[in-house]
């Protein structure tokens, strides 16, 4: 094989360990290797600036961390020029969660302000989507300012939001994504954190329009996969495959991209290194990655964020069931293929928790009350369902069951809309039997109920009453990203006791999780008009509060 033409002991150190170990490296990495940086290493019109890439390590390491190899042998192609212009100009490092992004860029970035590197005004700028995030960043180096004040003080001056080089008078400084004022800077290096959140690329356009104005412009972009689809991230994603297939990078990008090559990796810990190159290195990263990893095997929505923020493998189906058929039997049956339903354990002023879905005047309302024993949740509901709704006589579910073993919780009434005022007086009767903590609903039907309610001497909760029993849920749509992780597990470890109830074994099976472009959960119905959910909402209400059923421990003194 032709010798490299540019070679220093952490280039060729890090291309012998490819060498011998191609089995943990993923296939964009491979065709990074192969395709760019080989033939890059053999050109004959290409400097590299050994001695400041040398300085630059040396910088780091001091003041920074000790780097690892891969991240040396990305910094060297930093340094690499052609008649003084960056080789690579746009540098997209795609790692799973916790390798330490911030950690790696910022020591470099850094050094280009200084003037060892030398050039006047390279200014840096950091954008992200949000203002903490963006700080986060820079707070890495602000804090290595503050901690080595002393020396620091002869070369940099600094606040909360940028220092400066006292000779090269070049600026760090942190951004946010509003495109609308950021016109007219002049920056050397760009660095855009957690690319994935950009919705569009409008506020990326206007910061890339201020490079080209100093010398040695660069662009750097660290993300791990996220789950805005479409956006600038699939976009940056598409055209990097297409270099590191062909080799024809006129764009001059470094796509260093770590993930697995398929799903079929996941169950096994020796390929998660394909997406996490700082594993080997990291015993914190191992134990986080298999804690992740055993989480989302026991509770089965954790699978897509895993797969996607550890692994980078976003996963194609978004719409999850709730919980398996089997788990929702055993939440009925202490004994399934007996079909003996769960004992119900209820004693006394019982402390207990209301929950009350009731979206339409016209179609399904739910009420019921969950309580606790031992480790064991307890749900036990009333369901009312109006006849008048047009899509009564189309819904698949035995209401002429009703009052049967199994079928005796729910209520059909033949009336125009149904009367709130059935709703107060079961929860009521729930009332006279537990100690209730509170009421919770959401805000569909908050105001009618909240009077009927009222009208039973029953307080709503607000400012004037503080301690009010009626509790309206503000943001009904982020209750699923706080219960639903503790359902599933309560599903699968079989502690939750819905008792043998059909209509809420049907609702449960007809409830799905939903995970938004945000990585947010949201519960939905599997079919909007059919298929109804309303008693697993009004469960999942009373869950929203469920510290509220810890046991108060009362104390005696004589």
């Amino acid at each position: 094989m032709m010798p490299n033409l540019i070679c220093c002991k952490e280039i060729d150190d890090y291309l012998e360990y490819y060498e011998n170990n191609k089995d943990e490296f993923n296939i964009e990495r491979k065709l990074l290797i192969e395709n760019i940086l080989k033939p890059t290493l053999k050109r004959t019109d290409v400097f590299f600036d050994e001695s400041m890439y040398n300085k630059c390590l040396k910088f780091c390491e001091k003041w920074y961390y000790s780097l690892f190899p891969y991240q040396k042998f990305i910094y060297a192609f930093v340094f690499m020029y052609k008649d003084d212009v960056p080789i690579f100009r746009q540098f997209i490092i795609v790692e799973g969660r916790g390798n330490g992004k911030d950690g790696f860029i910022v020591p470099l970035l850094h050094f280009l302000t200084t003037e060892v590197y030398g050039v006047q005004n390279y200014n840096i700028d950091i954008v992200a989507t949000s203002e903490s995030q963006a700080f986060d960043t820079y707070d890495v180096a602000y804090q290595v300012l503050e901690k080595n004040k002393k020396v620091f003080l002869k070369y940099f001056y600094w606040n909360l939001e940028y220092f400066v080089c006292s000779k090269t008078k070049s600026k760090f400084r942190f951004n946010t994504s509003n495109a609308g004022t950021k016109d007219g800077k002049k920056t050397g290096a760009l660095l855009f954190n957690e690319y994935h959140a950009y919705l569009t690329d409008k506020s990326i356009k206007v910061f890339q329009s201020a490079l080209g104005k100093i010398k040695h412009g660069r662009i750097f972009i660290i993300s791990s996969n996220g789950y805005v689809r479409g956006g600038p991230f699939d976009e940056l994603m598409d055209t990097c495959n297409t270099i590191l297939k062909t080799g024809d990078n006129v764009l001059k990008y470094f796509p260093f991209i770590c993930k697995l090559d398929s799903e079929d990796e996941v169950d096994n810990p020796n390929k998660w290194i394909k997406a996490n190159p700082s594993l080997p290195f990291l015993k914190e990263l191992q134990i986080a990655i298999m804690d992740d990893y055993n989480e989302q095997k026991l509770v089965p929505s954790k699978r897509s964020e895993f797969l996607c923020k550890r692994m980078n493998l976003p996963s194609e189906r978004d719409d999850l069931i709730l919980t398996s058929w089997d788990n929702i039997l055993k939440a009925s049956y202490s004994d399934i293929e007996n079909k003996v339903p769960r004992n119900y354990i209820y004693k006394k002023n019982q402390i207990g928790v209301i929950g009350i879905d009731f979206a339409s005047l016209h179609d399904f309302a739910s009420v019921g009350i969950l309580t606790k024993v031992g480790d064991e949740y307890q749900w036990r509901q009333k369901t009312i369902i109006c006849s008048s709704s047009p899509f009564f006589k189309d819904i698949k579910f035995p209401f002429d069951n009703a009052g049967q073993p199994g079928f005796e919780d729910f209520i059909v009434v033949d009336t125009p809309t149904i009367d709130e005022n059935l709703i107060v007086n079961i929860s009521m009767e729930y009332i006279e039997n537990y100690d209730v903590q509170k009421i919770i609903m959401d805000s569909y039907r908050f105001k009618l109920l909240k009077k009927a309610f009222e009208e039973k001497g029953i307080v709503g909760e607000d400012k004037q009453h503080p301690s009010g029993l009626v509790r309206m849920i503000r943001y009904p749509a982020s209750i699923a990203s706080i219960v639903a992780p503790k359902l599933e597990i309560l599903f699968e470890q079989g502690k939750l006791n819905i008792g043998d109830s059909a209509i809420m074994r049907w609702a449960i099976n007809n409830t799905c999780v939903k995970t938004k472009k945000d990585g947010n959960m949201v519960y939905e119905k599997v079919e909007p008009k059919l298929r109804k959910n309303d008693p697993f909402m009004a469960m999942v209400c009373s869950f929203s509060n469920i510290e509220l059923l810890e046991e108060r421990i009362e104390y005696v003194y004589i």
